[in-house]
């Protein structure tokens, strides 16, 4: 299997191109990178490309969909020697998906970063985090929406977020929320350079917020 992967500069957003093999078929993930990169990739290894797995329909990840002229597909998919698995993980969106290709790798949208995790929903994000995303096997690469690629087995044992989810670590410094005191639980930086934290308030509630939100 080969991969390629494209960055946007503003945005820090990944797009993908997967191959089954050179002179194979092969799919686009996202598209909200430039696309020049994966063409030259698909190119130089002779693949041709099918279709474009789409992981949620934020701006970031869309901005070229129609540009490749290609069917946007979200669900499971047989494509050459490439076995894709579609799986709902929402959270950060409703119609986030994560997508695990040959039990090699993972594309986990904008639900797990390497050594962070998505904002918007909690319990959602937890859940798809802890009970679908980490079920996999640890050895499976992950490759996110943002930024740089990790592995299942690293983020169980690493990401702040995972930690705290599993009872391992657990930060007890005051702060401010919008004017609301709480509880600084996890701090991570996070692919924006701002930071990432998961507070709880005085009433129990727990939210993941954007670091610039947080006063210390």
């Amino acid at each position: 299997m080969l991969v390629a992967r494209s960055m946007d500069p503003g945005w820090l957003s990944n797009a993908y191109l997967v191959a089954d093999e050179e002179g194979g078929r092969a799919v686009y993930v996202d598209a909200g990178a430039p696309l020049g990169p994966l063409r030259e990739a698909a190119e130089r290894w002779r693949v041709e490309p099918v279709a474009v797995l789409r992981t949620h329909s934020h701006h970031d990840h869309v901005a070229h969909e129609d540009e490749l002229g290609l069917p946007v597909r979200t669900d499971s998919l047989s494509v050459g020697g490439l076995q894709i698995g579609a799986i709902p993980t929402p959270g950060h969106s409703d119609d986030m998906i994560a997508f695990v290709v040959n039990d090699e790798v993972v594309f986990t949208g904008d639900t797990l970063f390497k050594d962070s995790v998505g904002g918007g929903d909690y319990e959602q994000v937890r859940h798809s985090v802890m009970d679908v995303l980490l079920a996999l096997p640890d050895e499976l690469r992950a490759l996110p929406g943002h930024t740089d690629e990790t592995t299942i087995g690293r983020e169980r044992e690493q990401n702040p977020f995972v930690r705290y989810w599993r009872g391992v670590d657990a930060g007890t410094d005051p702060c401010r929320v919008g004017g609301e005191e709480a509880t600084l639980v996890v701090w991570s930086p996070d692919y924006d350079g701002k930071g990432k934290a998961l507070v709880r308030f005085a009433d129990g509630r727990e939210a993941i917020v954007g670091g610039s939100r947080v006063e210390r």
